[in-house]
């Protein structure tokens, strides 16, 4: 295969980053915007030894699945990178890539599956699901004010205020702000110079309250006129919370670390089941609170927990699966290297009159084991011991230390919530090699219209 050449082939997977994948004479091409059972003309942007990229050039046959996009830009902004692939096809292909990754990476036999695997959870409605949004602003060549998203792996803001996996409420927000600072000649940030105040708008939308928080990202101390704009933004219903959160540094991080409360509180309030949280502009919080409250209800179910367990919950963000738990069980702990996070989740705690959850800040690979070893110190060599063990890592999965220690303190139940299905695979199989049996696996669609899915596994000690 040669750069240029034009190619004609047939779409059979999807890539980790929603390109289409086809083969030709076993060459295998990875092809942006192209979906599952599409036959394209494809052009060849880059030849490597056994494998290329190339660029769709025209879909000769569209995929049967092939659906048109609800967003006018999907294609351009690429953060839905498979909108134009029918919801029903999309839960498919989550399944199948969780299923695969557990065969080919974590050894995993097909009929084992077969007995584990359980119907992908997936939405009734896969649109204007994200509580949270981080808007950049810009300039155009035009020298308009602009927000929007970036273009996938770029900082060209493609103009959007009314995208369709998040709120409704944004577009009005978004459009008043424009508004305001062009009748006020505010400038926006300037990545190249460093000039420029307004770099970023986060949105905040709590689903079951209804309260809508506002958070202006300023290279700068002020935001002129800022209290004719919270005048404006209050009339919005649910308004709750209008802040401004300084950030100077020249970087890509968008939130500095200084909030300051323009109007009303520095935090919304939402909940997931009967849990409430306090949420600010700086917490993490899931973006999914419908899928949120399904997955944490599976891991509740999984964990099997009747009263007198003692949890760890690992890397527990602000509490929200500890909290969950805490309903259920004896005693949680939940530990998160994240200082906020942690102070988020001792305040929710105490929102909540949950007294059985305690919270310790560090890695969860450095905390869990360093307990474990003054445990028996302290109790002349007796191990500590947890009924159940909750892990939900980041995208690089759990580091192995921490898995060996999780062995060495023998929970009757394993639940591990991936955002990967890859690592989780390269866990699952550490774990099933060192006394455990996988007993239930299920896929949850977090974030529909996107390639990213969530896996939770129930793994059962084999000696009891």
């Amino acid at each position: 295969m040669k750069k240029n050449e034009l190619i004609t082939l047939k779409i059979e997977d999807i890539g980790v980053n929603g390109e289409g994948i086809g083969k030709v004479d076993g060459y295998t091409l990875f092809v942006k915007d192209a979906l599952i059972g599409d036959r394209a003309e494809v052009k060849i942007t880059k030849a490597k030894k056994n494998y290329g990229y190339a660029r769709l050039m025209q879909v000769l046959e569209p995929s049967c699945d092939r659906v048109e996009a609800k967003c006018p830009v999907a294609r351009q902004c690429g953060g839905c990178q498979i909108q134009e692939l029918s919801y029903e096809k999309q839960l498919e292909f989550k399944e199948k890539k969780v299923r695969g990754n557990l065969e080919r990476i974590g050894g995993f036999a097909p009929e084992e599956l077969d007995e584990v695997m359980e119907p992908i959870c997936g939405m009734e409605e896969p649109f204007y699901y994200r509580n949270k949004a981080q808007f950049p602003f810009g300039t155009d060549k035009q020298g308009h004010i602009v927000t929007g998203f970036y273009a996938g792996r770029t900082h060209q803001i493609i103009p959007n205020t009314e995208c369709a996996l998040g709120v409704k409420q944004n577009r009005e927000i978004l459009e008043m702000i424009v508004d305001f600072m062009n009748i006020h000649h505010i400038t926006t940030y300037d990545e190249t110079t460093g000039e420029g105040l307004l770099r970023h708008v986060l949105i905040r939308y709590g689903f079951r309250t209804g309260e809508i928080m506002v958070c202006l990202i300023i290279n700068g101390d002020n935001f002129p006129k800022s209290e004719k704009l919270v005048d404006n933004l209050r009339e919005i219903p649910g308004m709750t919370s209008i802040t401004l959160n300084v950030n100077r540094e020249r970087t890509n991080v968008i939130l500095g670390r200084e909030i300051k409360v323009l109007w009303g509180q520095a935090y919304i309030t939402d909940y997931i089941g009967n849990v409430k949280y306090q949420i600010s502009p700086l917490s993490f919080y899931q973006v999914n609170p419908v899928q949120t409250e399904n997955l944490y209800g599976q891991a509740l179910e999984y964990a099997g927990l009747h009263g007198n367990e003692t949890v760890w919950d690992l890397y527990c963000g602000i509490g929200t699966i500890s909290l969950f738990l805490a309903q259920k069980a004896k005693q949680v702990y939940g530990v998160e290297i994240i200082p906020q996070a942690i102070e988020d989740a001792k305040r929710n705690a105490a929102l909540n009159g949950i007294e059985n959850a305690q919270f310790f800040v560090g890695k969860s690979e450095e905390v869990l084991p360093q307990y474990y070893e003054n445990y028996a110190k302290e109790h002349g060599g007796e191990k500590a011991y947890a009924d159940v063990i909750v892990v939900d890592p980041p995208r690089k999965g759990c580091d192995e230390t921490l898995l060996e220690t999780m062995i060495q303190m023998q929970p009757e139940r394993i639940v591990y919530v991936s955002c990967d299905s890859a690592t989780l695979a390269r866990d699952l199989k550490y774990l099933c090699e060192n006394g455990y049996e996988l007993k239930r696996v299920r896929a949850v669609d977090m974030f529909a219209n996107t390639v990213h899915v969530e896996t939770i596994v129930a793994l059962h000690r084999t000696d009891m």
